[in-house]
């Protein structure tokens, strides 16, 4: 079955990394992916698959301050007019849209608080083919120190809606686009001084034996616990990348 992507939602994710065999060999591990270089002219950018469908893309880490990081990115119909939207909000534009061949066109912003994000126009690549299954992006998560103006300029850039739900005296704001929860904007505890940053989640059958399974595998844990809706852990790859797992 073909994915329909609403603009405003969460399109793509891609592994910027210290080293690419290192991931692929993790990630194969404990998603079970296959991964497909796209050869020297792609620059060492290749694509996680699952069941022959896109889950992701890998290539190597162009910020050494940042290291090895994973990026989200929202669809758009117009990468240009989303730009405008970005700065007229408050955001800074650090990729401006860019043509990548046919496949379609990619841009990369930091909204008012300096969490990075990125935005993909489709061409002939439309995005993750596979999306809240096992192995698949399910869910993305903004960790901020100013939810407020964070659900102001996601509202405005992408036409996301909210809404906030009370997590044991902590608020935590489900962000929906087209009446589809995608996504969370959530202030952790002590977030002061915190970098702002975007994670994604992927699905897993069962939270408990994929976080035992990524730890063998040289991740780290940072969190395990229950959620509304299921159970989920954060972890760092064996390069320190940051993403999460989830069950439902």
């Amino acid at each position: 079955m073909t994915l329909t992507h609403q603009p405003g939602a969460p399109r793509w994710v891609d592994l910027g990394t210290t080293d690419i065999a290192g991931a692929v060999a993790f990630y194969g591990a404990l998603f079970g992916w296959a991964h497909q270089d796209l050869g020297p002219e792609a620059g060492g950018y290749g694509f996680f698959t699952k069941d022959g469908r896109m889950a992701a893309g890998i290539g190597p880490a162009t910020d050494a301050a940042r290291g090895t990081s994973w990026a989200v990115y929202f669809g758009t119909e117009d990468s240009a007019a989303t730009a405008g939207r970005v700065e007229a909000s408050g955001g800074k534009v650090i990729v401006p849209p860019d043509a990548v061949m046919e496949q379609g066109t990619l841009a990369v912003f930091t909204d008012p608080a300096g969490a990075f994000f990125s935005t993909w126009q489709p061409g002939s690549h439309d995005g993750v083919g596979i999306m809240r299954e096992p192995g698949a992006l399910s869910w993305v998560e903004l960790y901020t120190p100013d939810p407020a103006g964070a659900k102001e300029f996601y509202g405005a850039v992408f036409a996301m809606s909210h809404e906030d739900r009370d997590m044991g005296g902590e608020v935590y704001s489900v962000i929906s686009v087209a009446g589809q929860p995608v996504g969370g904007i959530f202030e952790p505890p002590g977030a002061a001084g915190m970098p702002s940053h975007w994670m994604p989640y992927f699905g897993v059958a069962d939270t408990d034996a994929s976080a035992d399974r990524a730890i063998e595998l040289g991740a780290v844990q940072m969190m395990r616990g229950d959620y509304s809706d299921g159970r989920l852990a954060i972890l760092t790859d064996p390069q320190g990348g940051l993403f999460g797992i989830l069950t439902w």
